[in-house]
């Protein structure tokens, strides 16, 4: 797996601010593409020209940045969405077509047979625009395998050069949605990206099997942004790759918590605290066999070195101490502490977490030192 290329293409500017309640300004669009591009993520899906005005200028604003990665807006395949992307500099323009049959019926009012008309018809006019196209298949996780097939050989001999498949809903494990993409991998040379919802937990485990069944793109949102759950998180798609899979995105994490905090910032969207790799209480160990563990070797209770996150590990005190937790914690604040010390400390540390909630800080330790003497 080392050798296989896997792009990035983050959707944080379109599906993120999709999320209900989140409105980025201008200024924040501006600044998260900056960031996003400055730690190397490679593709951007940066806005929906359909939307109106004040969104068409923006995106001509982010292409302005002159950023090194590839851009891509996104447009439901219809004719009159498509004339509302001219004139932009972008790469790729992604064309949105649900392929389902309860939304081709349901939603559309229409046959397979118009689906693979239009996508035939559409994907020419885009490209005619000076757009690279990827065809879009809304709600792929509910549609015939075998349709799945002819929409993707459609959108290839139409001159598409990827198909997205959109687990819209997010209802697929990763199981199927890996046999899924070895089916259309089987069909198609076409580049396959992932779009995974978070609605049952299983975004980043859903794009990670996609890639291992044939996947070369995969969408993601910094935290897992997006409508309803989410989508799948960036950083953890790129760390999974990386540990579980061997596979380097060229995306470098280790100033990722300044644009964590711009996008929780401007999402009005705070990270929860056991938020793997960004929250606070990632990297944080209280409890006394795991301290112990570290203080003797890093390795002994280290699965991630938070040091890839630009982060490093917090030892705290609290209700699930040991005594060499204490001796260390103690240890930092220029104070030598023999065995029954430390023993008398943990004490009165756990009677205060159990009693307050919190983790004592440096002042409460020195309280309680000096209320022993």
């Amino acid at each position: 797996m080392q050798n296989q290329k896997i792009i990035i293409d983050d959707t944080t500017l379109r599906d993120g601010e999709q999320s209900a309640g989140v409105a980025f300004s201008l200024e924040e669009k501006l600044a998260i593409a900056q960031h996003l591009d400055s730690i190397g993520v490679p593709e951007l899906e940066i806005g929906i020209p359909s939307m109106g005005t004040e969104e068409y200028e923006s995106i001509q604003e982010i292409i302005k940045l002159n950023l090194n990665a590839h851009l891509v807006i996104w447009s439901r395949m219809r004719s009159d969405d498509l004339k509302c992307c001219r004139g932009l500099k972008v790469q790729m323009i992604d064309l949105s077509m649900p392929v389902s049959d309860i939304q081709i019926a349901r939603k559309l009012g229409k046959t397979r047979d118009w689906v693979l008309q239009e996508i035939d018809w559409q994907v020419k006019s885009a490209l005619n625009e000076g757009f690279e196209v990827c065809v879009g298949g809304e709600d792929a996780s509910r549609a015939d395998p075998d349709f799945l097939c002819q929409v993707s050989e459609t959108a290839q001999k139409a001159g598409a050069s990827r198909f997205r498949f959109a687990d819209t809903l997010g209802i697929m494990e990763p199981f199927g949605i890996r046999a899924r993409f070895e089916q259309l991998r089987q069909a198609v040379d076409l580049d396959l990206e992932i779009h995974a919802h978070d609605d049952l937990g299983l975004a980043t485990a859903n794009t990670l099997a996609a890639i291992l069944g044939g996947a070369t793109h995969a969408n993601t949102t910094v935290h897992g942004l997006g409508e309803r759950a989410g989508n799948a998180a960036l950083e953890e798609v790129v760390m999974g790759l990386r540990h579980l899979h061997q596979i380097d995105t060229g995306v470098d994490l280790k100033h990722y918590q300044q644009l964590s905090t711009l996008v929780a910032s401007a999402a009005q969207r705070p990270v929860g605290w056991h938020k793997s790799l960004v929250g606070d209480g990632v990297f944080t160990h209280e409890a006394g066999i795991h301290v112990d563990g570290l203080l003797k070797d890093l390795q002994n209770y280290q699965g991630v070195d938070p040091a890839e996150m630009g982060r490093s590990h917090q030892l705290v005190l609290g209700k699930h101490s040991g005594t060499h937790g204490v001796i260390h914690a103690y240890q930092a604040l220029g104070l030598t502490l023999d065995r029954t010390t430390a023993e008398r400390l943990l004490s009165r540390i756990r009677q205060f977490a159990e009693t307050t909630k919190k983790t004592p800080n440096s002042m409460d330790l020195l309280n309680f030192y000096r209320a022993r003497i």
